[in-house]
């Protein structure tokens, strides 16, 4: 087992009346790709947030690299950086004069050999002296990722990356996701896209009223979950039209029988009801 780069215990945190986050509790590997998935408001941004030193808890503790996120916010913005719901470029500069302002500002050595590495990783190279303003919705995502990478980061933080990408250019942006993780960069992305944290993330945690609701792999998420029943293969039309009401009775065996295996969504989807179940008990 690697190293633990992010470790959160008990976060809380309220916006006057609104409790947002109640008991968040949750650890990320370093090199791996987390996402951290929940509903419209469920708190996901004021975890990343917290995380990337933008906001204060108002109790629990959270580390990254070893350094606490509210004592140590100098070393902790040193080790990590944060693309936005929001992409945040230039757009009457190039992407090659955007990346370059960056590592400008981040005293970064060898700027032009770096922003050509980015230019080339991100698949920016033909679009590199074109004003931003001409980019697509998923170059200038790409190129907003680029902009945060600069400098090596050991997190990257990813606030719903893909919202408003066509299919094309999301997989385009699972793919760059993927590469950073390979590279070594710890991804911390949160979505609302089910397939794309089923298709990236190497752990997943659940946040529903407040609360991590579930945490593990996309494997092991499906396999907490009840079987739905099995499907039964007949090898004629005639032994499926008769099977509901006399398979028992007529011996009529199944060819083959294969346990129903659960989406992602299906389990997201079940954790949540089932929550919504607990709550209006509690509540009567």
């Amino acid at each position: 087992m690697s190293e633990k780069i992010i470790e959160v215990s008990r976060l809380r945190k309220s916006y006057k009346e609104n409790q947002v986050l109640k008991d968040v509790s949750f650890t990320i590997h370093r090199g791996s790709i987390f996402a951290l998935l929940g509903s419209n408001g469920a708190g996901k941004t004021t975890v990343i947030k917290i995380l990337s030193t933008l906001l204060k808890a108002d109790s629990g503790s959270a580390t990254i690299n070893g350094f606490d996120v509210t004592k140590s916010g100098d070393n902790v913005r040193e080790c990590i950086s944060l693309t936005g719901q929001f992409v945040a470029v230039d757009e009457v500069l190039t992407g090659r004069e955007n990346l370059n302002l960056i590592g400008q500002l981040k005293h970064l050595p060898n700027v032009k050999k770096t922003v050509n590495e980015w230019l080339s990783f991100s698949n920016l190279e033909d679009v590199a002296n074109r004003r931003v303003s001409t980019y697509s919705g998923g170059m200038r995502r790409r190129l907003d990722i680029a902009m945060s990478l600069m400098g090596n980061p050991d997190v990257l933080f990813l606030d719903e990356p893909t919202t408003g990408l066509d299919p094309q250019n999301r997989i385009a942006m699972w793919n760059l996701v993927k590469d950073l993780a390979k590279k070594g960069t710890t991804v911390f992305l949160t979505t609302q896209y089910l397939e794309e944290a089923e298709n990236l993330a190497d752990g997943i945690a659940i946040l529903h009223n407040g609360k991590i609701i579930a945490e593990g792999t996309p494997q092991h998420l499906k396999e907490i979950m009840p079987k739905k029943g099995v499907r039964l293969n007949f090898d004629s039309d005639i032994k499926a039209n008769i099977a509901i009401k006399t398979l028992a009775q007529n011996g009529i065996s199944a060819d083959s029988i294969e346990q129903n295996s659960l989406s992602l969504e299906e389990v997201f989807l079940t954790l949540i009801d089932e929550k919504k179940e607990v709550c209006k008990h509690e509540e009567i």
